[in-house]
């Protein structure tokens, strides 16, 4: 978890937000060698949080406060609407889509039962519009002693395969994809302990009958004291008060039924092991919830170069292709690797037999290293590589987000019952690079992406299960710093498109005005 650190021991941060609001409202932002905008001058605000950071104490009077100061992190900058950009050197592609994305899907015919391990393969071009608008106020979350303040991001995601008209120069935009959801910044922990104030109106207890056992050592009349059961001077065993205890071993423990003034001041604190997390909402029947966090370099959070892609043999890597190992990996190993920098090899396109292909290695992916779209059929996250060639790209922030962390707290998905029946979703992985991008001497902001859920379905011919890679990435630029001719192609294919503005009001977070 990252925190603000002029957050510590202030609740009011006018000077520093204003900072932030400035560098996002100008859209043309000019460069300085010392800082380079936008990223730069928002990320120095972030640190991560420690087991003996402060814990700030929450207080009722500094809720307004609170929700004025909303932190957003590194997702404010999200806020507006972004399109897919194609930049002037890839003219040749005529916006033809800057995004790329596979799907494998169970052959017709198939089932688990029956015929295993056919699959369809489609690979596409696509354009793409994605809005986020900023949730004011705020999220509360109360967890008693612990209360954590979330920064909401909504989020909407509309998307059309892009295909040529057989016999035609047009282009046929298809919708294939529409999503909702939220992104959270997990962040402003606050140590909440009990008041007089609290106690007494969240009470749920009885006071103590007046013949209640050892009444005389709780002073409130409520059982507000843990009671320690020792063997005194005298060799009598009686109950004495943490206070009385000093430290003289003890038999058995009577446990406070109630609350005193003061009481969670010690802890335990939660400290979120995750800064973000993304919950989705995709019409093919699955909801989905990734957490994550900014993957920092040597230097620190903003890393202050280009992306890094690989190249060569390099890019043979299961967790970025859409063939996985247990498709059987194209015959190839990341120790042999096929290096798709260069044309695919000649079995490609030769027609397989057991002399040529005895383990149906080869046939079972052929298609896709054949298709029109390689080597993105194959490893679509070369496109973003290539999409930002010829860019000076002055910093980065990278963020990575799973359903499936190795450690610590976890995401899921949950499908509906013909998904979990037929074609079951099992885990999605992302990867998220906001740039800044120098043009003319000025800074704008660039979103990619890349984004692998992974379905199971059917098994091979040994019974195992086969996982079967579904890949989007795509590059963004915010409307207004797309070309005019981008433009009004989104304008076009995408016509709800709309200027975005802040919802009207929260939806009754993360407090009601008395």
């Amino acid at each position: 978890m990252l925190k603000r650190n002029s957050f510590d021991d202030e609740l009011n941060l006018p000077h520093s937000a204003e900072n932030i609001d400035q560098n996002l409202n100008e859209t043309a932002f000019k460069s300085t060698p010392e800082s380079h905008g936008i990223l730069a001058s928002f990320m120095k605000d972030y640190s991560k949080v420690l087991i003996e950071t402060p814990i700030r104490a929450f207080n009722e009077n500094n809720l307004q406060q609170i929700v004025n100061n909303v932190d957003y992190g590194i997702l404010k900058v999200l806020q507006g609407t972004w399109v897919s950009y194609n930049h002037d050197g890839q003219s040749d592609r005529k916006l033809n889509g800057s995004g790329i994305h596979t799907t494998i899907m169970p052959s017709p015919g198939t089932n688990a039962g029956t015929i295993p391990g056919k699959y369809s393969f489609e690979c596409e071009e696509y354009i793409e519009k994605l809005t986020f608008d900023l949730v004011p106020g705020g999220v509360r979350n109360r967890g008693g002693a612990n209360e954590q303040f979330c920064g909401a991001v909504k989020y909407e995601q509309s998307i059309k395969s892009v295909n040529t008209v057989p016999g035609e120069s047009a282009l046929k935009y298809t919708p294939i994809h529409e999503e909702n959801g939220m992104y959270l910044w997990l962040s402003d922990i606050f140590n909440y302990a009990a008041t007089e104030k609290t106690i007494k109106e969240d009470r749920g207890i009885h006071a103590l009958e007046p013949n209640a056992p050892n009444r005389d050592l709780y002073k409130s009349g409520y059982q507000d004291e843990t009671l320690f059961l020792i063997v005194n001077e005298l060799g009598q065993k009686e109950y004495v008060t943490l206070e009385n205890l000093n430290g003289r071993p003890y038999l058995s423990i009577v446990a406070a039924k109630e609350l005193k003034p003061g009481d969670g001041q010690t802890g335990p604190y939660f400290i979120p092991d995750y800064s973000i997390s993304r919950s989705g909402v995709i019409p093919h029947g699955s909801t989905i919830t990734l957490l994550g966090d900014l993957a920092p370099d040597n230097n620190g959070y903003l890393i202050k170069e280009e992306p890094k892609f690989p190249y060569g043999d390099a890019a043979w890597k299961y967790d970025h292709l859409s063939i996985s190992r247990t498709m059987g990996g194209a015959g190839a190993s990341e120790a042999e690797p096929i290096n798709l920098d260069k044309a695919p090899p000649g079995w490609v396109f030769e027609t397989l037999n057991k002399d040529n292909d005895p383990q149906e290695n080869r046939i079972y992916t052929q298609r896709i290293l054949a298709h029109p779209l390689y080597p993105y059929s194959v490893r679509p996250d070369l496109r973003l590589r290539d999409s930002i060639k010829g860019e000076k790209i002055n910093n980065h922030v990278l963020i990575k987000m799973s359903s499936k962390n190795k450690t610590g707290a976890q995401g899921g998905i949950l499908n509906v019952p013909f998904v979990n029946r037929f074609v079951t979703t099992v885990e999605m992985n992302m990867r998220m690079w906001i740039e800044t991008v120098e043009e003319n001497g000025k800074e704008i902001l660039q979103l990619q992406y890349e984004q692998i859920i992974f379905f199971e379905f059917d098994f091979g011919d040994d019974g195992g299960t086969t996982s079967w890679p579904h890949i989007q990435v795509n590059t963004l630029r915010k409307i207004e710093d797309v070309s005019p001719e981008q433009r009004q192609l989104m304008e076009e294919q995408f016509p709800s498109a709309r200027k975005v503005e802040s919802s009207a009001a929260a939806s009754g977070c993360p407090y009601h005005k008395s």
